[in-house]
């Protein structure tokens, strides 16, 4: 199934690189993915192409105006029905595996990139369905986060990495932090790779594994663990 992701942007050539390489280049060439980086200056009026003002009530900073992000969203709504419509704002919901997991079996998605103070609150009544945060700080613009969450929902793709169970076993899919990993050789400068992973004892391993991802959440991230 090809996922189609349009992201709406007053700086679009801040995801040209993000979007054509490593995994999300290889899904694209695979037709697994679509992503279409749209300008919003594209459908602002006047000779400047217009797309903030300040805003009512004053105070410092620029707001996205209404109308040309109106006019981008009606005009592709034309093109395809959307599975949701997401902002990227530092207010939204605290976006997780779980999220990127019920994102990746959708058809169609829209992602707006905040910028500056904000967008006009009566875009986000109208035509908003998620709100979503990448975390508690504030960045400069909704891009770089629309290209964490775009990279995050692509990988989970079935076909899109080559090693399937790999996206299976990433940290928070199961709940838990991935357990330490290792690589040749065996003993570099003087440290060994646990025994365990040389025994080939594969329910042995399995259950190390998991003693030790259950162990490095406890330790890291407590607040994963449920009573």
């Amino acid at each position: 199934m090809l996922l189609h992701i349009d992201i709406l942007s007053l700086v679009p050539d801040l995801l040209e690189s993000p979007f054509n390489h490593s995994i999300i280049k290889r899904a694209k060439d695979k037709k697994l993915v679509e992503i279409n980086i749209i300008n919003i200056r594209d459908y602002a009026d006047g000779k400047h192409h217009q797309a903030d003002d300040t805003q009512f009530g004053g105070g410092a900073g620029m707001v996205m105006m209404a109308e040309p992000i109106a006019k981008c969203i009606d005009h592709l709504k034309t093109l395809r029905t959307y599975d949701d419509i997401i902002l990227m704002a530092p207010d939204g919901v605290l976006f997780n595996q779980h999220t990127a997991n019920s994102f990746s079996l959708k058809k169609n998605l829209l992602i707006l990139c905040g910028h500056y103070k904000g967008v006009d609150e009566r875009i986000r009544e109208t035509y908003i369905t998620k709100e979503i945060s990448i975390g508690d700080y504030v960045i400069t613009g909704g891009e770089l986060a629309a290209a964490i969450i775009t990279d995050a929902i692509v990988r989970l793709i079935p076909g899109v990495i080559g090693d399937e169970q790999s996206a299976l076993e990433d940290s928070f899919q199961d709940g838990l932090l991935s357990p330490p990993v290792y690589t040749r050789p065996a003993n570099w400068r003087g440290l060994e790779v646990p025994k365990i992973l040389l025994s080939g004892h594969d329910a042995e391993i399995e259950n190390w594994r998991h003693e030790q991802a259950l162990e490095r959440t406890h330790l890291r991230r407590p607040d994963m663990i449920k009573d």
